[in-house]
């Protein structure tokens, strides 16, 4: 087959393709390398893999799609505390306008897209563990961009024959992992014995999902996903950050300096994954305890950082 992966030099989108490439897929990468973060963390991410630099908003995607089986829709402005503010703009353009015209090609071309949603629409989610069905109550804009993202592919799905599946991740983790979210920095400041801040009182809890398994369940709604559908993907675990935190200096056998702060805008309290779905139709479930997947981003981490 031969697929796009859009956003393939960012954290999941580069592990994605190159699981695709050694399954034998024929992969063409698209990444806007924004300044989101160090640019050059994403080149150093996509040095195997075939990326070319292009913004989807303004991209020739007709000719991106030219002979694409598959597009694998990963790009995006991520991240939740940057979407308040005048900041917000990027946010419309890279998740709601650049979605708009990938659905809008694929659709002409009838190409299969599985594009990347986020437990953040769930926002404090009104039951535990969080089911597809429960009611969306995003409480950032981030959040509310991927909603929108997901009712532009509902849109297209009914009016123009989009066939589209959705994953929505939960707090993915691993190397690569981006800098803006919160393994990365504890990682480094326990390699480089700098201070971590620590956002809220360390009873934030997550379904922190490992990379490889997010890359599973997304090739696997891209081969068995039923259109128009939305499967979460989420860690088999659920632990606070003073959890992971224990966990982190236990494998590194050092002590985190922390730097306390008030809870951020935007951070829910609480996230866990119903993947009872992704399960049954997915034929996919989580396979790395957050032990597992600590210790390989501790490795990863590890062989970048400068151990004082």
């Amino acid at each position: 087959m031969r697929y796009l992966v859009t956003g393939a030099a960012g954290f999941v989108g580069s592990h994605l393709a190159e699981r695709l490439v050694a399954a034998g897929h024929d992969v063409l990468g698209v990444d806007s390398f924004t300044d989101y973060y160090d640019p050059e963390r994403k080149r150093e991410n996509a040095r195997d893999l075939d990326v070319l630099e292009a913004d989807l908003v303004s991209a020739d995607l007709e000719a991106l799609l030219d002979g694409v089986d598959g597009v694998f829709h990963l790009a995006g402005q991520p991240g939740v505390r940057a979407s308040f503010g005048p900041g917000f703009e990027a946010y419309v353009e890279r998740n709601v306008r650049a979605s708009g015209r990938v659905f809008e090609t694929a659709a002409r071309r009838r190409v299969r897209v599985v594009y990347a949603s986020s437990s953040s629409v769930y926002g404090d989610a009104e039951s535990y563990p969080t089911r597809e069905d429960a009611r969306p109550r995003p409480i950032s804009p981030y959040g509310v961009t991927k909603l929108c993202v997901e009712h532009l592919a509902y849109a297209h799905a009914s009016t123009t024959g989009l066939e589209a599946v959705g994953v929505r991740y939960f707090t993915v983790y691993g190397p690569r992992q981006r800098p803006d979210m919160a393994f990365t920095p504890l990682l480094e400041a326990l390699a480089d014995g700098g201070p971590f801040r620590l956002f809220g009182d360390g009873s934030a809890s997550r379904s922190f999902t490992f990379v490889g398994d997010a890359v599973d369940a997304t090739v696997a709604a891209m081969e068995r996903g039923r259109p128009g559908e939305l499967y979460n993907v989420g860690g088999g675990e659920e632990a606070t950050m003073a959890d992971a935190i224990a966990l982190a200096e236990e494998i590194s056998g050092r002590t985190l300096a922390l730097e306390r702060h008030a809870a951020a805008a935007g951070d829910v309290r609480r996230t866990r994954a119903d993947v009872e779905k992704a399960e049954a139709e997915l034929g996919w479930h989580p396979t790395t305890s957050l032990a597992e997947g600590l210790e390989a981003q501790w490795a990863w981490v590890a062989g970048r950082v400068a151990t004082p």
